[in-house]
């Protein structure tokens, strides 16, 4: 599996490269290449989970070292499946050196292989973990059009119409892929957290158990509500929009890591 994730890392890096390129010369074939470079590295990498969990029978998400090479799996796939929808080639140049880094963490972390326990044999642990990851990942690339349309709007309103201002789409296509990213992310967060009180029913006989990892969830989960909220009804667009997907993916990242490492619960199971 180490030798499939070296490449799958190879692919990302490479990717990250040609997209780097791609945002200063800003050249078509570069970001085609960067592009089916991250895409044939995805294809890799879901490849590779999928083998490991037909091999051992258990869904490799028992650690932090399986947990953050899911994650940036997902960030690549939506990435990938996103750029379909809205064409924001730009945004590549913040998905594929994400993919990276985080993938070339999971690699150097310790490979303790999951023990064989009930708690990472169940269907609902497959459903609840592959969702959330993949609406963690919506809300990943929420946050670097967040980022990308401070950046676009700072150039505009101070007149620099230099190398960011040229280089980034308008603020209206970054504000919708955002907004877009923000629903499709809101939309598996809440299948998630259904998903994973059922999983916690069915292992621990409870559906809520004010764990740290389900409250910070929760307040994830609102913080994006809020957000959707005030869009739809009190017109919330561009720079508040922009930085509350930062905000709240900030937030996601502390109920991600933070809680884990700084406070107790059932998912530390899933961190060791």
């Amino acid at each position: 599996m180490e030798s499939i994730n070296l490449i799958v890392i190879l692919f990302y890096v490479t990717s990250a490269a040609f997209y780097a390129i791609y945002f200063i010369k800003q050249k078509n074939f570069l970001h085609h290449i960067g592009y089916y470079l991250l895409f044939t590295g995805f294809i890799i990498h879901i490849l590779g989970i999928g083998t490991q969990y037909v091999n051992t029978g258990i869904f490799p998400a028992g650690n932090l070292k399986e947990n953050l090479s899911i994650m940036s799996g997902a960030v690549a796939g939506v990435f990938l499946l996103l750029k379909y929808k809205f064409n924001l080639k730009i945004l590549g140049t913040f998905t594929a050196p994400l993919s990276a880094i985080v993938m070339m963490i999971s690699f150097l972390l310790p490979g303790y292989p999951s023990e064989p326990n009930l708690v990472f044999k169940n269907f609902w642990l497959i459903t609840h973990v592959s969702i959330i990851f993949i609406g963690e990942a919506s809300f990943a690339l929420a946050c670097g059009a967040g980022i990308l349309y401070l950046a676009q709007e700072h150039a505009i309103k101070t007149k620099n119409h230099g190398f960011f201002y040229k280089r980034l789409p308008s603020l209206d296509l970054i504000d919708s892929t955002g907004y877009a990213c923000i629903v499709v992310g809101f939309t598996l967060l809440t299948i998630g957290l259904v998903t994973g009180s059922i999983y916690a029913k069915s292992v621990w006989g409870r559906f809520w158990s004010w764990d740290p990892k389900e409250v910070w969830s929760m307040i994830s989960w609102l913080l994006y509500a809020a957000l959707l909220h005030q869009r739809l009804t009190m017109g919330w667009r561009g720079r508040r929009a922009a930085i509350m997907s930062i905000v709240g993916f900030a937030a996601l990242m502390f109920t991600f890591f933070g809680v884990n490492f700084l406070l107790t619960g059932h998912h530390g199971e899933f961190t060791k």
